[in-house]
């Protein structure tokens, strides 16, 4: 399970909207016969990888033991139901690292393969395997079971909780290992988010450079007036550009923008501004897995108080910055269990920065 796992990493930025899914099949002596992981939307899920592999080498596969990282797959889709396939293979046992939370699946592959006469067995979810399967898969497991992507949300900050000076100027707080591993973060993504302050002051292409990617993210950028210059890098490829507005008719400039390739989606709070939690429901059914968001310190601040963000990740650089821009614009507190607490999920030393990777909850 454990080189199962290994192997779903690697369908890292490849398979979104898909889950990440590994799965090895071993005979009665433990010997490798097939491997593989899912590819990318509309190509072969990790099983059928497994057993073409195993095909592709002479092995016979019959009573053989599969290990795969989710539960197999048991409705149409773009490929036919992978628990059909293990049962056509006559494999003996299946071992499972997670149930399939999606409604299309939820329990009926492990149910076929019972009633094929397999064996077919979920670990404990508590299983350090099974932990990291969830993981894995967390914004797609996100998406089935609320409707809306897991949303990962990035800070550069010096040690005084600074992201910029009071110039907006930002670029480069931390060093250049510190921004690889965010590209890393970049690419597990289905989209990347910011807002029209970031765009406007840092011109960015919030796109994955620093790492080898097999698909570019969607871009997406909440602009309530469309004030997005038509010349802007966000609007060159790669990838897709899409605004979430607050204005009834777009206009000519909306026209502009849609002339240069962006979707324009109009969503309205009562103040006359986006409604970002109607933007994360709309990336959801869009397949949207999980929302990477780089934005500038009202947008955080923002989101924060929605309570939309499920985990910040904070790079912290060794310097002091003084006067400036904070990471989150959350307004006056006057109490200090009005603050919201997080706990560390884990940490990292990038060359001399430090990643923080925090989820709400106290300690």
């Amino acid at each position: 399970m454990a080189r199962a796992l290994a192997l779903a990493e690697q369908a890292v930025g490849l398979t979104d909207p898909n889950p990440r899914v590994g799965c090895v099949i071993v005979d009665r002596d433990g010997r490798v016969l097939g491997q593989g992981h899912t590819q990318a939307a509309g190509q072969a899920h990790a099983e059928v990888m497994a057993l073409r592999d195993a095909q592709t080498h002479g092995h016979d596969v019959r009573g053989a033991t599969v290990y795969v990282t989710l539960e197999p797959c048991a409705h149409h889709g773009r490929t036919p139901p992978c628990c059909d396939a293990l049962a056509a293979a006559g494999v003996g046992r299946v071992v499972i690292a997670l149930g399939d939370p999606n409604p299309l699946v939820g329990g009926q592959g492990t149910a076929r393969l019972r009633a094929a006469g397999i064996v077919a067995e979920v670990i404990p979810p508590s299983h350090p395997l099974a932990v990291g399967a969830a993981e894995l898969n967390i914004g797609f497991l996100s998406r089935m079971r609320t409707g809306r992507p897991f949303l990962r949300l990035k800070v550069a900050s010096s040690l005084d909780g600074r992201t910029a000076l009071a110039n907006g100027v930002s670029q480069w707080i931390t060093g250049p290992e510190a921004r690889r591993d965010g590209h890393a973060w970049r690419r597990r993504a289905g989209a990347v988010l910011t807002g029209i302050g970031t765009a406007r002051e840092d011109n960015p292409r919030l796109d994955v450079r620093d790492v080898e990617t097999a698909r570019q993210p969607r871009r997406v950028l909440i602009d309530s007036r469309l004030e997005l210059a038509t010349d802007a890098r966000l609007l060159a490829p790669p990838g897709e550009l899409l605004i979430y507005h607050a204005l009834p008719d777009p206009g000519d400039r909306g026209r502009a923008l849609q002339d240069r390739g962006a979707e324009l989606v109009s969503l309205t709070d009562p103040r006359g501004k986006v409604d970002l939690a109607a933007a994360v429901r709309d990336l959801g059914a869009r397949g949207v897995n999980e929302l990477h968001i780089e934005a500038g310190y009202r947008l955080n601040g923002s989101l924060l108080r929605t309570g939309l963000v499920d985990e910040v990740l904070v790079y912290l650089a060794p310097m002091l910055m003084g006067d400036g821009r904070g990471m989150a614009d959350l307004g006056a507190l006057t109490a200090l269990d009005q603050a919201p607490r997080y706990r560390i999920v884990d940490s990292a030393l990038l060359g001399g920065d430090l990643r923080l990777r925090l989820r709400p909850g106290a300690v």
